[in-house]
């Protein structure tokens, strides 16, 4: 029994996988950051090209 929980205790792959959801969370944030403001330079963009040929 003592030595499962020692074994248990070294076992550091789910600290792996939280750290690896860590940075695809991290890595997802950024990508929604980038495309909701280049979004946002488009809609801009668009508006003006749209005023111009009025």
């Amino acid at each position: 029994m003592t030595k499962l929980f020692a074994n248990f205790a070294k076992d550091e792959s789910g600290a792996t996988a939280i750290e690896y959801g860590l940075i695809a969370a991290g890595i997802g944030v950024a990508i929604v950051t980038v495309v909701g403001e280049v979004g946002t330079e488009l809609t801009t963009m668009f508006t003006t090209v749209k005023t111009g040929l009025q």
